[in-house]
């Protein structure tokens, strides 16, 4: 006679995934670009490794100051101010060199429209 199949136990899951999360990155095409730019010379791929690695520290603790800001200041969301005190307190805002200063120096004219108001016909400022 034929035995009936006994169902196969599986253990519960605890809900929880045994992975660790995945944290979004930086390209790394997008970090050695950057770096490249700026250098304007071969870089090894051992330097290159320290510098991935120094500016994913550097996002870390740029996004955990801006958090830190937008909470003591009562808010959820991350605003301009909050980065414009956090650039302050790193030398690279003073009263001489504004932040549309930086801007204007360093972002392409695409992205300069975005950041910095213009007036344009009928009274409208873009960006709201």
């Amino acid at each position: 006679p034929l035995k009936l199949l006994q169902p196969k136990i599986v253990p519960k899951r605890l809900g929880t995934s045994q992975r660790k999360p995945h944290e979004p990155q930086l390209p790394r095409s997008l970090i050695k670009e950057i770096f490249s730019h700026f250098v304007k010379m071969p870089v090894t791929r051992d330097a290159f490794r320290i510098v991935e690695k120094c500016s994913e520290r550097y996002f870390k603790q740029l996004s955990n100051d801006l958090e830190a800001y937008a909470n003591h200041a009562g808010r959820k969301t991350v605003e301009v101010a909050d980065l414009e005190v956090l650039m302050r307190r790193q030398g690279l805002v003073t009263d001489k060199m504004p932040l549309h200063v930086l801007i204007e120096r360093y972002l392409p004219l695409e992205y300069r429209k975005l950041l910095i108001p213009i007036a344009v016909s009928g009274n409208k400022v873009i960006p709201c």
